[in-house]
């Protein structure tokens, strides 16, 4: 009982037509994606150079510096908040435990 079906050209043909048809998909979807990669960074660059400057231009890592420093200002503030607003909490309830008393 032998379940193997004969090799053929007309079958191996059809296995590589599948298998250069998703070669040639894949080439060309990557090729593809690093065009239109490129197309907008080409129109970020061209967008950037027709806005007028401002004066004092930062760099990126000023930009990311003071971004990260206002990020972390705000944490701080938050937890501040929270912290007083526990106290204040605990105040409150341990005067109207007081006045159970």
């Amino acid at each position: 009982m032998r379940y193997l079906l004969p090799v053929t050209w007309e079958s191996v043909w059809n296995v590589l037509r599948w298998v250069l048809a998703a070669l040639i998909a894949g080439f060309i979807g990557q090729f593809g994606r690093s065009y239109a990669l490129r197309l907008i960074e080409r129109r970020k660059r061209a967008n950037a150079s027709t806005t007028p400057e401002e004066p004092e231009q930062q760099t990126p890592l000023e930009v990311q510096l003071e971004r990260d420093r206002l990020e972390a200002q705000a944490k701080v503030e938050k937890k501040r908040v929270k912290a007083e607003a526990k106290r204040a909490k605990k105040a409150t309830a341990s005067e109207e435990k007081q006045g159970e008393s």
